[in-house]
């Protein structure tokens, strides 16, 4: 057994409490978590636009409004995430988890991932015990927010840049390779789309496995992304 094994073990024993959501992690999880919830509604509603209104177009401002949450919202997300990525150097070893590809080359983490997928199916009664994010939520936080993240920063800018057009920092910087990269504008709008999507059923997923993970697992989960501490009991 190896001395991070070894240590790991000693840090989950039922009864003790370990730091591990440092306050930088804990306020980009929070702001990011808003934003989505911004950018996935005012989203949909720039996808399937609200009925026209009555009366004079020039009083009515409302799908300019949606588009400008929507655009705020997108530049606080991505300012958040470099940020976030920034603290992944200089934060502790749990604030890098999300920007390191999971070592799938390891039969140890593939044990693991099975066995929490196992337990996610009711199939065994308890779970192994981790400081930090156990594999399976790994995997998919990395395929969700590390890499969809930045997916949906790259295509969303890319389209804000097309409509800002030439001579504007989102047009350079994004749409001038990420549009001729897919082929088309509309291709960019169906992948956006289509991730966004992605995104919001993995939140719900998310949110789902967290909860009943502070129910039923012998960690606490919920309170730790709150308060910084995770507890482990029996």
């Amino acid at each position: 057994m190896s001395v991070e094994t070894e240590a790991a073990l000693d840090e989950t024993t039922a009864g003790t409490t370990v730091y591990v959501y440092e306050a930088p992690v804990r306020l980009w999880h929070w702001v990011s978590a808003l934003c989505v919830v911004i950018l996935a509604v005012t989203g949909y509603f720039i996808g399937s636009p609200l009925p026209s209104t009555s009366g004079e177009a020039s009083e009515h401002f409302l799908m300019g409004y949606i588009r400008f949450t929507h655009f705020a919202a997108g530049y606080v997300f991505a300012i958040g995430y470099v940020a976030r990525a920034y603290w992944a150097v200089v934060g502790n070893n749990n604030a890098r988890q999300l920007f390191v590809f999971p070592p799938v080359t390891s039969k140890d983490w593939w044990a693991g991932m099975l066995q929490e997928l196992r337990w996610y199916l009711f199939l065994v009664k308890k779970p192994r015990k981790y400081v930090g994010h156990n594999p399976l939520a790994l995997l998919f936080m990395f395929l969700a927010i590390t890499l969809g993240g930045l997916f949906m920063i790259a295509t969303g800018f890319a389209l804000y840049g097309e409509g800002a057009q030439q001579g504007h920092w989102a047009h350079a910087v994004f749409t001038s390779w990420v549009i001729p990269l897919f082929g088309q504008s509309q291709d960019v709008h169906t992948w956006h789309h289509m991730m966004a999507w992605g995104i919001v059923w993995f939140i719900i997923l998310h949110v789902y496995a967290a909860i009943r993970e502070d129910i039923m697992s012998p960690q606490t989960m919920v309170s730790a992304i709150i308060s910084g501490y995770r507890s482990f009991r029996e």
